[in-house]
């Protein structure tokens, strides 16, 4: 094992220097340099067109079903990985069980997606920029390139072929260069912000309200989310929205969804005087620079904080004329028995926002997938609303459940609306061989 270890940090040394080496060159230069030089840029993004990719699609799908399911592939290549290598294990959270499934999202993800390397490389050229609080090098995708081919020739045996490897291995390049010249592009800023907790209101036995104050000025803006990891788990992030404009202090809405996990730490486990960790702001279903056309927003659940905090922002820089209406799935666990958990924030919002119209909609679903026929109250609230949705002029913002936002998504564009009027954050991905992210 230490002939491994030193080959691996003799590696290290190698491209640390490699990059250093770059960023000493001119801006430009660094740039272009780091993009084809450092593993896993070996397949830069812009370089992988759609005929190419699709013709590598077409070779996976081809070859799929001697690997698939990828249970096996996936725990296979983590055997190799930290067989190898096992000062990597600590990269990772504590418990595989996310990462693995997750790791399985991305796969498919990526297969999904080829077709389209300009789309898929701009998503996990995010996902790079993210990981940089994890301590990921460029590296760790060589090292992940060697397990991923090692566990997909155990994984098919005697049906595998050179050329099905081939196409894996040029995707997984796609995507990890992606997520190398994502990192380097983001070296500027910081890779995290610590943030103290000044305010927990338990609402109820699976929802609480966290304010907290950042230690330096936290650069987001109203509609974005950020990644929390709280010390109780270790390289465990999940996204987050602070229900509010950018100030001194961020508000949380955090929902309980399983026992165990970050929510469970932040709503049971977490009080005043606590320090949380936040990633760099992300998403992009923000307002407009310039407000030109009314808004809907469709908010499910704990959806509500990306909407409170687009309507507070709306109300400080609305135009005069300009209208906005709010379509809200109320959800079981609230303060009183069937109504909102937050419904005095809203009662003042209405207050002082003639132009907001408020739906109310008692609607605990929000699992339903893009596609399906079944509709919970909260999309016949939407797609009963008389708007004639592919003449709208209208903006739509959707927040909530994964499952919910995919299809009302779906829905609104069955029903004509234009997807470039359609906002909401990108359907979680995770990224390869770097602890995943769950939205």
């Amino acid at each position: 094992m230490s002939g491994h270890q030193d080959d691996y940090h003799a590696l290290v040394a190698r491209h640390e220097a490699m990059r250093l080496r770059n960023r000493l060159l001119s801006p430009a230069s660094a740039a272009s340099a780091a993009r084809s030089t450092e593993p896993g840029a070996r397949s830069a993004p812009g370089t992988y067109d759609a005929a190419a990719g699709g013709a590598d699609q077409a070779l996976i799908l081809r070859h799929l079903a001697a690997i698939t399911p990828f249970g096996e592939l996936i725990d296979r290549l983590y055997e190799s990985m930290f067989g190898r290598h096992p000062y990597l294990r600590r990269l990772f959270p504590d418990s595989m069980e996310f990462q693995r499934s997750h790791l399985e999202r991305a796969f498919w993800h990526m297969i999904d997606h080829l077709d389209r390397p300009a789309e898929l490389a701009a998503d996990f050229a995010r996902l790079g920029r993210e990981h940089r609080r994890l301590g990921v090098l460029p590296v760790h995708y060589e090292v992940f390139e060697a397990s991923l081919v090692e566990a997909l020739r155990w994984s098919a045996g005697n049906a595998w072929s050179t050329e099905a490897e081939a196409a894996w291995v040029r995707m997984l390049r796609h995507v990890s260069g992606a997520m190398v010249a994502g990192a380097n592009d983001a070296l500027g800023e910081p890779v995290a912000w610590n943030a103290t907790v000044t305010g927990h209101d338990r609402i109820g036995p699976d929802l609480a309200l966290l304010r907290i104050r950042p230690a330096e000025p936290y650069p987001y803006r109203a509609g974005q989310h950020a990644r929390v990891e709280t010390p109780l788990l270790p390289h465990t992030w999940r996204p987050y929205t602070p229900a509010c404009v950018p100030g001194d202090e961020l508000e949380f809405h955090v929902r309980r969804t399983a026992p165990g996990g970050v929510s469970d730490a932040l709503v049971a486990h977490t009080g005043v005087g606590d320090v949380l960790r936040l990633g760099p702001p992300q998403g992009t279903a923000t307002l407009d620079e310039e407000l030109t056309d009314d808004i809907v927003i469709v908010a499910g659940g704990t959806g509500w904080a990306h909407a409170k905090a687009l309507l507070d922002e709306l109300s400080r820089r609305r135009p005069a004329g300009l209208t906005a209406r709010l379509f809200l799935g109320a959800r079981v666990g609230a303060r009183d028995a069937g109504g909102f958990y937050d419904e005095a924030a809203l009662e003042r919002l209405e207050a002082r926002c003639p132009w907001l119209g408020v739906t109310r909609v008692a609607d605990a679903s929000g699992g339903l997938a893009a596609g399906d026929e079944r509709r919970g109250a909260l999309l016949d609230a939407v797609l009963g609303s008389r708007t004639d949705w592919s003449r709208s002029r209208q903006l739509v913002y959707v927040s909530g459940p994964t499952g919910l936002v995919a299809a009302t998504a779906w829905h609104l564009t069955e029903a004509g609306l234009p997807p470039e009027r359609l906002r909401h954050d990108p359907m979680p991905v995770s990224a390869p061989g770097v602890p995943a992210l769950q939205a």
